[in-house]
């Protein structure tokens, strides 16, 4: 029988689920210049592996559906995670190039199914356990990525190399699995039924496109500053090395206390106004880093998008699972493609732009897009807001 002791633990492994996550993608992302020049590949080829990356990682959060939908979502998050694990150890070998591009397609498979098998998992130990959890699960995402930066740092002035931190990121996701697979919410969804035609009449694809909308907008914000905010400071704002990283740094920070602040604040103002909340913050944030090109404004403006970006992810997840009670892990794997459409858009429609324009009007993209999501909030507010889940045995077949 469920109590809360149990309900704990399971949130506890899962969300050790989420910092494995966030330690493994710190990790590579934080070794692809020692990548660049172990293999002696330039920018442009990077640029084709992320692309490829995505590509896959689109590709696991389907795979993640259908693994869920049959055996439960554990089953997918545990396959992710030795995905995850694979990939990032055979990284640590020298091999040949094409090589090298296959086990990071095969990473970002894992890393697909990962994330859509987490947010599936928090939503069903959040219905268990009746209040909100989903914030500070991804709390422990961003808490492991910061981790994984710092001692990808350290070791790189200790002259450890980056083999170190993307290895120790691969025994951690390995472990998550081993020590914490019984420990995983062993429930799945119960699908609606169909109708005579044999089409699904449950409203699923309108909820999959507003809680989409906001993933895409969030993951289109945090790109852009993820991916450019540095060569911004360093390039437009002609910062000191010292300071260049302070911009990723402040958004990372926010985004870490904006998580561990959203269990408690979205249930007190409510999810549309915590939802609009968020997008102006965002908008405000880059705006103030378009219209005042100062290394202090830019900082700022960071940090407030990180506020914004924060707490909007994990609601519109939450949101997606509440509106379909009986269907969530199908819902949320269809929400989460949303992110790589974003995080796509906002990585190479910015860098297509700093040319012509430049960065700082380049800012003016997310800015748009968080303002031209705003509609979608009533939209929001319509969708059903039932915290409960309809579990069924992991095993039995769909």
């Amino acid at each position: 029988m469920f109590d809360e002791v149990s309900g704990r633990r399971r949130a506890i492994w899962i969300g050790a689920g989420y910092a494995a996550q966030g330690f493994g993608y710190a990790a590579v992302v934080t070794a692809l210049p020692a990548f660049k020049s172990r293999q002696h590949i330039g920018d442009a080829y990077v640029s084709v592996i992320l692309l490829l990356v995505c590509v896959a990682a689109a590709g696991g959060s389907i795979l993640a559906d259908r693994t869920a939908a049959r055996w439960g979502s554990r089953y997918a998050l545990s396959g992710g995670l030795l995905a995850v694990a694979a990939g990032l150890g055979l990284t640590t070998f020298h091999t040949p190039t094409p090589v090298f591009t296959a086990i990071l397609i095969a990473y970002g498979i894992g890393l697909g199914a990962v994330d859509a098998s987490l947010s599936m998992q928090g939503v069903l130990v959040q219905a268990r356990l009746g209040r909100s959890v989903m914030s500070r699960l991804f709390a422990a995402y961003t808490a492991a990525a910061i981790t994984a930066a710092l001692l990808m740092s350290g070791n790189a002035a200790s002259g450890g190399g980056a083999a170190l931190s993307v290895g120790a990121a691969a025994v951690f996701a390995a472990l998550v699995v081993v020590l914490g697979f019984s420990s995983f919410e062993p429930a799945r969804t119960v699908l609606p039924e169909h109708d005579g035609g044999g089409k699904r009449s449950d409203g699923t694809r309108h909820v999959v496109w507003v809680c989409g909308a906001f993933i895409f907008t969030a993951f289109l914000a945090d790109s852009a500053v993820s991916t450019w905010s540095s060569v911004y400071l360093h390039d437009t704002l002609l910062a000191t090395a010292a300071v260049v990283p302070l911009g990723y740094a402040a958004y990372q920070a926010a985004v870490l206390v904006s998580r561990l602040a959203g269990d408690h604040v979205v249930p007190r103002i409510g999810r549309a106004a915590a939802a609009i909340g968020c997008l102006l913050v965002c908008a405000v944030g880059l705006g103030l880093v378009v219209v005042l090109p100062v290394i202090l404004a830019a900082i700022v403006g960071f940090a407030l998008t990180g506020i914004g970006v924060g707490i909007l992810v994990p609601l519109a997840f939450s949101a997606a699972g509440h509106a379909a009670p009986g269907n969530s892990d199908e819902v949320i794997a269809r929400v989460n493609l949303f992110n790589y459409g974003g995080a796509l858009v906002g990585a190479v429609l910015l860098g297509a732009l700093s040319e012509p324009v430049g960065l700082q009007t380049a800012f003016l993209i997310p800015v748009i897009g968080l303002l031209a999501t705003l509609p979608v909030v009533r939209a929001l507010r319509r969708l059903p807001n039932e915290p409960g889940v309809v579990p069924a045995p992991a095993t039995a077949p769909r």
